[in-house]
């Protein structure tokens, strides 16, 4: 059906171009709402109603016209049907919907990936300070960022995981002047204890090894303890490697590794900081007002003008080995970076109070005059995480002090449960997390609901295997004309969809996509699985059948992949120990 998908759009663009002549309208199907209405729906005669002044219906009737007189439309479609305003509902031959039980089979793994090409992606996320464990906000990101960099990999796109943090700041300051309390006897409560200091245990973890001379190891970094509770520098860049393993164990526990790690200090030390404020000043978008330094971010479309740096370098005032400059100024820095780096498209997957920061993070970009273009970068801002665990709201975790850790989520549930989850809703709605629903072996939980799709057509094709001694290379052979009850003809254009579903939630930044077609597939296979019988058919009728779940199977997996979720073979084992 992809081939015939492919010819159809070729054909409608060429039915376009008759009745409209240099029509800028690009050919698109979509999938009608009632299945009784069709399998593919086409609204190009609404779209060119205005530009050509004439009644939608009117247009639609000459489309149709046109599409009848093509090949590709003689060959695949059973009829047309013009309904409402002017859309244009199409009906394909059986042998169309068919055919991609074959394609699927053929591709495996591939099926609904496109060849590689020249497009360098970055997506950023996670992005936490190394101040504590990653909590349910971080999990968030995790799960929208890997699931993000998968799908521009289904598009052929070379794709980087970056993780951007500060190892030197304020907060910084406050994790080493933490530890080193702990390491003075001193814990929450205690005359003494600063008041702005972490107070999870992690802390007198951290503060224990220390003062034991341990060696901490993390993806980008290596130190060694001095014991010395006065050596603050010490105990500030052990603390950051301590807590920097700490993450990437969140991140294994998650399955999630990153190419690249990034420092906001190196911006500092390279000058780049220095330099994006100096293209800034000479592009003549600065000015100077009450000591301080001000863009002029209203050119580019921000609400106000934005503060660079409040106070000159030495001046009161001044953060510490930062100029004085406002937090935006270093994202400047940093996403010029990005693009010299040779970078198409970045993508920052951040939380919703980041939202501010983007009109002048775009403006400053613009301002500095250095090629990147307006919309650079995309963002993905995702909304707070609520956890219920037995009816109640869990705020509080003992090993980080305040908040639901990442680490918490998997060893109450799976790795499986917070990833799939954590993308079922869009990024910008607020998201509940049941704990409880993510044990249940039913329905009602969405993860279990399609793995289990997935394991009961294992099962069924495991039957069929001992059952006829046949194998599964042979379902390439199967005469999939037998396939014609209505449940199989739903099911094959699901199918279908996949390739254009994966290419749109690329598009449209939205791995949520991809969780709501898992569910619709799996939902379809459901219904077909109560409506026909499998096995104990004619021969050829159940191979022609095998060989349809064995496609969806294959579908079920390579999607589940794109939000790094397994595709088990069987449920039994897993769900029982959880539930």
């Amino acid at each position: 059906m992809i081939q015939a998908k492919q010819e159809l759009l070729a054909a409608l663009g060429d039915a376009i171009q008759s009745i409209s002549p240099g029509a800028e309208l690009a050919p698109a199907f979509e999938s009608p709402k009632q299945a009784s209405h069709g399998d593919l729906a086409c609204t190009a005669a609404m779209q060119l109603a205005r530009p050509l002044k004439k009644s939608p219906r009117e247009l639609a009737q000459a489309l149709v016209e046109a599409l009848q007189r093509q090949t590709a439309f003689e060959r695949w479609v059973e009829a047309l049907e013009i309904a409402g305003p002017g859309f244009i509902n199409i009906r394909l031959k059986p042998a169309a919907k068919q055919a991609v039980v074959a394609e699927v089979l053929a591709a495996g793994a591939e099926f609904g990936r496109q060849p590689k090409r020249n497009e360098r992606v970055m997506v950023e996320f996670v992005s936490a300070n190394p101040t504590g464990p990653l909590h349910v906000g971080h999990a968030r990101q995790a799960a929208l960022g890997d699931a993000l960099c998968n799908l521009f990999q289904t598009q052929g796109c070379e794709v980087t995981r970056e993780f951007y943090y500060n190892d030197a700041g304020v907060q910084i300051a406050t994790l080493a002047n933490s530890t080193q309390s702990r390491l003075k006897g001193l814990k929450p409560g205690d005359a003494g204890w600063p008041e702005s200091a972490y107070n999870g245990d992690y802390i007198q973890d951290i503060a224990d090894d220390f003062r034991a001379g341990k060696t901490v190891k993390a993806d980008d970094r290596e130190f060694t303890a001095s014991g010395d509770a006065n050596d603050l520098d010490g105990i500030r860049q052990f603390a950051v490697a301590y807590l920097r393993h700490e993450q990437d164990l969140d991140l294994q526990a998650f399955g999630l590794r990153f190419d690249n790690y990034f420092l906001e200090s190196s911006l500092y030390s390279s000058g780049a900081v220095e330099t994006a404020v100096a293209r800034l000043v000479a592009s003549g978008k600065t000015y100077e007002q009450d000591g301080a330094l001000w863009l002029r971010s209203t050119d580019f479309g921000d609400d106000k003008d934005r503060v660079m740096r409040k106070s000159a370098p030495g001046d009161a005032g001044a953060s510490a080995g930062s100029g004085g400059y406002t937090y935006f100024v270093p994202d400047v820095a940093y996403h010029i970076n990005k693009f010299q780096r040779g970078y198409h498209r970045c993508i920052n997957v951040q939380g919703t109070d980041h939202h501010g920061t983007i009109a002048r993070v775009r403006a400053g970009l613009q301002a500095a005059d250095v090629g990147i273009p307006q919309g650079f970068p995309d963002y993905v801002l995702h909304k707070m995480v609520t956890v219920m665990r037995g009816g109640a709201e869990v705020k509080i975790s003992k090993r980080a002090g305040s908040y639901v850790t990442l680490r918490d989520l998997i060893d109450w549930t799976s790795r499986d449960a917070v990833r799939f989850f954590l993308i079922s809703r869009k990024a910008d709605t607020e998201f509940v997390f049941d704990v409880d629903l993510a044990l249940k072996a039913n329905d009602e939980n969405p993860v279990f609901y399609v793995q289990y799709a997935h394991a009961r057509i294992c099962s069924v094709i495991r039957n069929w295997v001992q059952k006829t001694g046949g194998d599964e290379s042979q379902l390439s052979q199967a005469d999939l004309s037998l396939l014609v009850a209505p449940t199989e003809a739903a099911l094959m254009l699901k199918l279908a969809d996949y390739p254009r579903m994966l290419g749109s939630a690329a598009q449209d930044l939205a791995p949520h996509d991809v969780a709501f077609y898992l569910r619709d597939l799996s939902g379809l296979y459901h219904s077909y699985y109560a409506a026909e019988r499998v096995l104990d058919q004619a021969p050829e009728l159940t191979r022609a059948r095998v060989a349809l779940l064995a496609a969806t199977r294959q579908v079920l997996r390579n999607a589940l992949a794109v939000l790094g979720v397994s595709a088990p073979e069987s449920m039994t084992r897993e769900f029982t120990e959880n539930a």
